[in-house]
């Protein structure tokens, strides 16, 4: 659930443009470069038929190899925690097991959901397990993406505006995830209407 400090239009310019940010920590730019490899990877694992453990872990490891070599791409061995949020992560013991049932979860309903609904639930899930040390929202960000370009949606971004909104959303999903669906699903129409104007034009 965390929140990139870059925003939307600064990550652009360093993966389009090249350009780096003034003010911001190298980290950040390094970051933004490691999220387009992630960006182009999704693309190819949504022609596979399944998602499993080893992809899920090489998006980590690309985005997050420039920060933090040793972490990138291995589920964590430490707890971690979320300030301000009441509950608690999964131990990381339990996070072979979790990460288990979460790939036959959505490997097993991949067909019988709407794939929005199917989106915004893998996204979630992903973050309640939260299995990396860090990156977990990006993950879960690209997940989402893998499951709309399968079934033929835009690319869809939860605007730096609304990642308060975000977290708060999901924060409140843990006891009932309907504002938190509607809130995807708001943000795929969205994508949908951006890209028909893009077309448009």
């Amino acid at each position: 659930m965390e929140v990139n400090t870059l925003t939307e239009s600064e990550t652009r310019a360093i993966i389009e443009d090249g350009i780096t940010i003034g003010g911001k920590a190298l980290n950040y730019h390094l970051e933004a470069v490691g999220h387009a490899k992630a960006f182009d990877k999704i693309y190819k694992l949504s022609k596979k038929d399944t998602i499993i453990e080893e992809d899920i872990k090489y998006l980590h490891k690309l985005f997050y190899s420039s920060i933090d070599l040793e972490q990138a791409g291995f589920y964590r061995n430490v707890r971690v925690f979320i300030s301000g949020s009441e509950y608690l992560f999964p131990r990381p013991e339990e996070i072979n097991s979790l990460m288990k049932n979460f790939v036959e979860k959505y490997n097993n309903i991949l067909s019988k959901k709407h794939p929005v609904e199917i989106a915004a639930q893998i996204h979630k899930d992903f973050v309640y397990v939260h299995p990396f040390i860090d990156g977990n929202g990006r993950i879960a960000r690209l997940l989402m993406n893998i499951i709309l370009i399968i079934s033929k949606f835009p690319i869809t971004i939860i605007p730096f505006l609304l990642r308060m909104e975000y977290m708060n959303l999901l924060e409140k999903a843990h006891k009932n995830d309907k504002d938190f669906l509607f809130f995807i699903a708001q943000r795929v129409e969205q994508a949908q209407l951006d890209f028909l104007r893009l077309f448009s034009n």
